[in-house]
């Protein structure tokens, strides 16, 4: 008998032969997905019988994800920063080491005097007005707006089909009338002007990178969202001088980088005469994540 159970004992191990970097919780997704229930509840369900509808569900699951689709867009979903995103093939999926660029954000909202932030509340101030710059699935803004009342964003991203993914999860989470998407390559369609925060997790892996990775983001994820040429700054080095003429003085940007491109893009942030470069800030495996620059 095919119990849950033994369904995910042999998922696991039938996608580990298949190169999955977490075979276990991809099974217990992908069946939960099937079973249409929380994946908490599979503990308390090993020994029932999956139902034929469900075997027939889990095993077209399976095998799309034993050919290389991410387990996000089987599900349609992807948690960041303890919300659910709205996923498919049109935007990148949301990875937990975007979150530091919500934190980051967060708290220079909550400290703008220097305090720390543990010294502020969450109480409504002044507006603060912030630009994310390609958006795709809403993960920054989204987040962000569900912390800060006081927070407004212009979102922009060059895919049509990305910002109606974003629109999407904006008005999931209740944030819509607080985000405008629009339809823009880089900045051209927004207007030199009063931004606070200028937020990016543009594409940064170089054209050589791009071959090594792994193939359920090499062959799934957008090229558009990932790939940032030779050096992996082709796109950053465009948005530089464009944050800086969209931000109030006093304004921050904030990009996540790769750590091997950290000391090239604050070269580049360096000759920018309207910037001002400040500490780089560092993951929690005290790696080089967001780089952070002040409008002067």
């Amino acid at each position: 008998t095919w119990t849950v159970g033994r369904l995910l004992t042999w998922t696991t191990d039938y996608l580990r032969e298949r190169g999955a970097d977490s075979p276990r919780l991809d099974a217990e997704v992908l069946l939960a997905e099937a079973r249409g229930c929380q994946r908490i509840e599979l503990y308390t369900a090993f020994d029932q019988a999956a139902t034929d509808d469900v075997r027939a569900a889990f095993r077209e699951l399976v095998r799309r994800r034993a050919e290389g689709t991410p387990v996000a867009y089987l599900v349609g979903r992807r948690e960041f920063y303890s919300l659910s995103f709205r996923v498919t093939p049109d935007v990148l999926i949301p990875r937990p080491e975007t979150e530091l660029l919500v934190v980051t954000l967060l708290d220079l909202i909550k400290a703008p005097s220097g305090q720390k932030p543990s010294q502020t509340t969450r109480s409504e101030g002044p507006k603060v007005r912030a630009l994310d710059v390609g958006t795709g699935s809403g993960c920054i803004p989204v987040a962000a707006l569900k912390h800060a009342p006081q927070l407004e964003f212009v979102a922009v991203d060059k895919s049509k089909a990305a910002l109606e993914v974003a629109a999407k999860n904006a008005a999931a989470h209740k944030v819509d009338g607080r985000v405008t998407f629009l339809e823009s390559d880089l900045l051209s369609a927004v207007p030199p002007g009063a931004f606070d925060f200028v937020v990016s997790n543009p594409p940064y892996v170089t054209t050589a990178e791009m071959a090594e990775l792994p193939r359920d983001i090499r062959d799934h994820e957008p090229h558009l969202a990932l790939e940032g040429g030779a050096k992996g700054t082709d796109v950053i080095a465009r948005l530089i001088p464009q944050a800086a003429e969209r931000l109030k003085p006093g304004g921050h940007l904030l990009m996540e980088v790769s750590p091997m491109i950290d000391a090239e893009v604050r070269g580049l942030i360096s000759a920018e005469p309207r910037l001002e470069l400040q500490p780089t800030i560092k993951d929690l495996s005290g790696h080089a994540r967001v780089i952070h620059a002040r409008r002067v």
